[in-house]
Order: structure tokens, then C-alpha cells, then sequence
């Protein structure tokens, strides 16, 4: 069972990480603030950012087009923040006309979309809402039309079969010929952060730091009858009340020492021990931005006051294939080559590594650099052949085994972190000891 606490606005402290991670603990943001910075943010990137992006891919109109409940994980990222879905169906023009000007960025809609999407459709003079596309487009005459859809990135891929079908029939065939993938325009879109954003996002990495770290307390775990299960629904409800979505279920295991299969962890239903260590997969979503932390805990048995000295030498062990893949992180490498060098470097140390990195931002499984699969611990076709670009966030996700005497342990840590072109740095650091329950 949980122990029955009263959940304070304040979430509790932890001391488990490098120093100064939890100076002072934060709270979510009211709901209604939480919109006035998502969309403040969105107008940042579409000024700031997107111009840039569609000279450097020489694209210069973006179509993107949904119908509600079936939306575009693109077109999701436009919405306004009192927008939960589209509505009807919703088009969105993105023009760059060159020559300095501004971004044009219209709705072929009723109304405005939000602050940015202005209205340029007036059904009563043109009932036609593909009709008024084209028109649209006919009268800007970009030179190249981008549409969501790609191979090797699902979120790119967004356009359905039935709109991308209507649009080519009402289009005249000289633009046809100027249809063209939006696929590196949205992976960047989605890739990219900007200054802005950063402060925001460190601060939902710390609120989903501040989460673990009270779940992984004496407030929570009764050892001997809290289970791996109950604890995972706590963690559930726990972001619930913070009004933060998860975008996953989380997920709770146990490894102990003595297992049969050391080295294994255990989550269905395992009532937690003296001696276990502990382990949680946890993310949450706070003003569009994603968390993915994984982070260990550890049980003490009677008369210690500490982990072992080989589980702290194993979390040691795991912390320096942290440093060893961030370190080949290099603009315009890509995630194959990161990869296998990070691998080839860890095994010359004695380390026995498993990297699975992925980026993240506006999806926590985000588009970008593939850098490993937790089951294909080698060159990965397509994403990873993807290149690392500057500005980028992702989820340093791997782990590694360590085995004493004839016993094993498996570190397993994933945090979210920024690279800024020059290097990675953690954005509310990164777990370097162990939670400790007693």
C-alpha cells in the first residue's frame, strides 16, 4: 500500500543529484498562464525561427492540412493553446515571400487561428475551400509547395491519404510540379528550440526531477507492502494533480542482487524490499514541452546508511558512458556515427554499454538523430543517418551493466539535455547518487 500523505503545492527535495539541482523546488504554472506561454513561445518561434528554417531547406509555402481528431502532429504544434484539436478541417499556408519580407501565415479558414494564422477565406464569396487554397497559392506563386510527408519520420508524415488526394485535384498541374517534401522543413521545426524556451524547459525537467524524488521517498513507499504497481499509479496520479499530462505510462522496477537473474529487473506487482534497487521511467508534458527521465532508487537494509559501494561504482560506471556519448556529439555528425563511436570508446574502458538516445521537445519520441535502439545496437537506416544540428534537445537514454564477483547490476538512466553547438549540458542535472529509502 501507499502511505496516506497531504499533497502540498511544494513538491519535496531531493539531495540524489550534483549540487544545486534542487535549490528551491517549483510549481506548475496556473493553466491559464501555462496558455498565455504557449502561445507567447509559438509566436517567438514563428518569427524568430521559422523564416530561418525554410530559406536553409528552399522551401517557400508549407501546406498543412488536418481534419479534427485525425490532426497532423505539425499542425498540432500551430494550434493556439485554447485549440485541443483542429476544427472541420483546418488548413494552414505558410509563405515566405523573399525580398526581406515578412512570413505570411494564413488560415483557410472562417476565422483566425489563434494570433498567428490570419483568415483568408470568406465562404460566402468562395464556398469552396480547396478552391480558395489554390487561389491562395496561385496568387503568391512560390516556387516550391511542401506537404508533410516522409519515409523515415512519422511525425513528418502527416498529411492523410484523403486530403493529400482532394488538394492534387484541385491543384492546376504547373503546381503539382512544384510539390515537394516537407520532411527536413518539420524535422527542424520540430528539432529546433530557441532561446525563449529554455527556461521553461528546464523547468519541466525540474518538476519531473521533483516528482521522482517524492515518489521515491519514505513519504510514499511503506517498504514491505508498496508494490512496483502502486508506486507506477502514484506517479500517475501524482502528475494528474499537477494538472501534467503523461505521455507514457510509467513504469517501475526492481533489481536485487541476489535474483537468480541478477541484472534483470522485475516490475509486475514486486512488493519492495530491503536491499532492492529501485527503478522509474517517468515523463510528463508542461507548456507543449516533453520530459524523459529514468532515475534508481535504493532500499537500505538495517544498520546501513548508504547504497553498497558496488551499486555506487555501477551508477559511476553509468554516469561515464554519460560523459562518453555527450562527447561526440558534434554539429552535422549523425546519429549512426555517434553512435558506434560511443560504443567502440565505452567497450575500450570496460564498460558494457547500451545507448539508446533519442530527441525530444514537442514529442517526447521526437524527430531528429537517431542515436541507437535499445535493440539495434548498430547503424539504424534512415533516422540515423540523420545529422546533429546545434540548438537541439534530446534524451540521454542508455545503460549499463556492471558484474562483481559473480553478481550483476544494470544501470539504467535516461535525462533530458541540450546541445548548443559547442557542447551538452543537462537541463536540471542529472542523478550522480542514489535516492535512499529507509
Amino acid at each position: 500500500m501507499l502511505k496516506n500523505i497531504i499533497l502540498l503545492a511544494g513538491l519535496t527535495c531531493s539531495t540524489a543529484f550534483s549540487a544545486n539541482l534542487f535549490a528551491e523546488n517549483i510549481t506548475p504554472l496556473p493553466l491559464k498562464q501555462r496558455a498565455e506561454v504557449i502561445d507567447d513561445l509559438l509566436q517567438k518561434r514563428v518569427q524568430q525561427l521559422l523564416p530561418e528554417l525554410m530559406q536553409q531547406n528552399d522551401i517557400d509555402m508549407w501546406v498543412l492540412i488536418s481534419r479534427e481528431y485525425n490532426e497532423d502532429p505539425i499542425l498540432k504544434t500551430f494550434l493556439p493553446s485554447d485549440w485541443l484539436s483542429a476544427r472541420r478541417r483546418t488548413i494552414l499556408v505558410i509563405h515566405k515571400p523573399g525580398n526581406g519580407e515578412n512570413l505570411e501565415t494564413l488560415a483557410i479558414a472562417r476565422y483566425n487561428v489563434g494570433e498567428v494564422f490570419k483568415s483568408a477565406w470568406n465562404p460566402e464569396q468562395q464556398p469552396n475551400q480547396w478552391q480558395r487554397l489554390t487561389e491562395v497559392i496561385t496568387e503568391r506563386n512560390p516556387g516550391s509547395i511542401a506537404i508533410n510527408q516522409s519515409k523515415d519520420f512519422a511525425q513528418a508524415d502527416g498529411i492523410t491519404a484523403t486530403d493529400k488526394e482532394l488538394f492534387m485535384a484541385a491543384l492546376p498541374d504547373n503546381l503539382k510540379d512544384k510539390m515537394v517534401s516537407a520532411e527536413p522543413l518539420a524535422v527542424s521545426w520540430l528539432e529546433k528550440r530557441i532561446e525563449a524556451e529554455l527556461p521553461y524547459y528546464r523547468n519541466a525537467v525540474k518538476l519531473a526531477h521533483q516528482i521522482i524524488a517524492e515518489g521515491f521517498s519514505n513519504k510514499v513507499i511503506s517498504v514491505g507492502e508498496t508494490t512496483t504497481e502502486d508506486l507506477q499509479w502514484w506517479f500517475r496520479e501524482r502528475a494528474a494533480q499537477e494538472n501534467l499530462p503523461v505521455w507514457f505510462h510509467p513504469s517501475v522496477s526492481v533489481q536485487r542482487i541476489d535474483d537468480p537473474q541478477p541484472g534483470h529487473p522485475r516490475s509486475t506487482g514486486i512488493v519492495i524490499q530491503p536491499g532492492d534497487l529501485l527503478h522509474v521511467d517517468f515523463g510528463i508534458t508542461y507548456l507543449r514541452l516533453n520530459t524523459d527521465t529514468q532515475q534508481h532508487a535504493y532500499v537500505l537494509k538495517e544498520g546501513e546508511s548508504d547504497a553498497p559501494e558496488a551499486l555506487k561504482q555501477a551508477l559511476i560506471n553509468a554516469n561515464q558512458l554519460q560523459d562518453i556519448l555527450t562527447k561526440q556529439f558534434e554539429e552535422t555528425r549523425s546519429g549512426n556515427d555517434i553512435l558506434l563511436a560511443a560504443l567502440e570508446e565505452a567497450r575500450s574502458e570496460g564498460l558494457e554499454p547500451m545507448i539508446y538516445t533519442h530527441p525530444i521537445g514537442y514529442y517526447g519520441h521526437g524527430s531528429g538523430p537517431t542515436i541507437g535502439m535499445w535493440d539495434k545496437q548498430h547503424a539504424i537506416p534512415g533516422g540515423g543517418e540523420y545529422p546533429l544540428f546545434s540548438n537541439t534537445a534530446y534524451s540521454i537514454e542508455l545503460n549499463n551493466k556492471t558484474t562483481f564477483k559473480d553478481k550483476a547490476v544494470t544501470i539504467m538512466l535516461e535525462e533530458d539535455a541540450f546541445f548548443d553547438g559547442d557542447g551538452v549540458s543537462y537541463l536540471n542535472g542529472r542523478q550522480q547518487s542514489f535516492h535512499l529509502i529507509d
